[in-house]
């Protein structure tokens, strides 16, 4: 498997930098002094000419989701891979996840493809399938051994998502979920550079209850509105727990203020619905095996399917 080599800058970009794409790059007032400077002289400028290729590779995906969430640990992979999982339970859909969480990629062990690698071809990079209908790629799959820590700045991280979305081989699908870092930078504003010209249907934003996290979805929030992605909705995850034996539920992360309900009211963004703890799920993930399947009668399972029927609504709505 080759590595990505993309241009590494020498140092962190300093304030004001007009970007290493940019017409300006190497001469604005930034540069003066800045370690990258030679570097962003010699780049090439103007329009990306990888943009044509990444829109003709992925030409034949339907629908491109993102999931979103200002904070770390409030289950936005897990979630993914139930989401993949659910998606994926219909044998006439075609389905492929993307883990763009590069320095934590998770969804290989949580969709059960630990320890595989990825193949060259003519055609590409072929993705890893989970099911007959699931495919996957993850910078995991390219480790030396899982514990490796990805130690990169910007460019190469951005390299990297350029190259899962321009050399991987697709192929039809139906749906392409994209599960992305915490936060709203690198690998975001790249994301939604590379894939605007195929187009994005939107952006599925997860949170839990309590304060502390919706105070960064207002940011994610923020950030898709100005980077023009639609918000197909919020979801609430870890709303109370279910216990397994007795099915009683419990308030864990109380919402001080209203929750995720609460929130999108405010903000006038749809709220796709409520999912409860079960400890289940967190099993389920470490042994990368479908909850859904594994535990139907749980009021998570059901919480879950809710909120994907109404996740699909809002994209063919579009």
């Amino acid at each position: 498997m080759p590595e990505p080599v993309p241009q590494d800058l020498k140092a962190p970009e300093p304030e004001h930098c007009p970007g290493p794409q940019s017409e300006d790059a190497g001469k604005g007032d930034a540069c003066t002094g800045c370690a990258n400077k030679e570097i962003c002289e010699s780049l090439p400028k103007g329009p990306d000419p990888d943009i044509p290729l990444i829109n003709e590779r992925l030409k034949d995906i339907k629908h491109k989701i993102l999931v979103l969430s200002g904070k770390g640990g409030v289950g936005k992979s897990t979630f993914t891979s139930m989401l993949s999982w659910a998606l994926a339970a219909d044998e006439d859909v075609e389905v492929g996840a993307m883990d763009l969480d590069i320095c934590g990629p998770s969804l290989p062990r949580m969709l059960g493809a630990q320890g595989e690698t990825v193949h060259s071809s003519n055609s590409g990079w072929t993705p890893v399938y989970v099911a007959d209908n699931l495919g996957m790629m993850s910078i995991g799959f390219m480790l030396p051994d899982e514990d490796s820590a990805i130690i990169w700045r910007g460019a190469k991280k951005n390299g990297l998502i350029k190259q899962f979305l321009k050399d991987v081989d697709w192929g039809h699908l139906d749906y392409l979920v994209v599960d992305t870092p915490p936060g709203t930078s690198d690998e975001h504003i790249s994301v939604n550079s590379f894939l605007k010209g195929s187009g994005i249907d939107g952006a599925l934003i997860v949170t839990t209850p309590q304060e502390v996290a919706l105070l960064d979805v207002r940011k994610e929030i923020d950030f898709c509105r100005k980077a023009g992605i639609r918000v197909l909705g919020i979801v609430e995850n870890m709303s109370g727990f279910v216990c397994p034996g007795c099915h009683g539920e419990s308030q864990i992360f109380k919402a001080t203020t209203g929750g995720g309900e609460a929130l999108s009211k405010e903000l006038g963004v749809p709220f796709l619905g409520s999912v409860p703890l079960d400890p289940r799920i967190g099993r389920a993930c470490d042994n990368g095996e479908s909850f859904l399947d594994l535990y139907p009668d749980s009021p998570a399972t059901t919480a879950i399917l809710d909120v994907v029927d109404k996740l699909l609504e809002a994209v063919d709505a579009e």
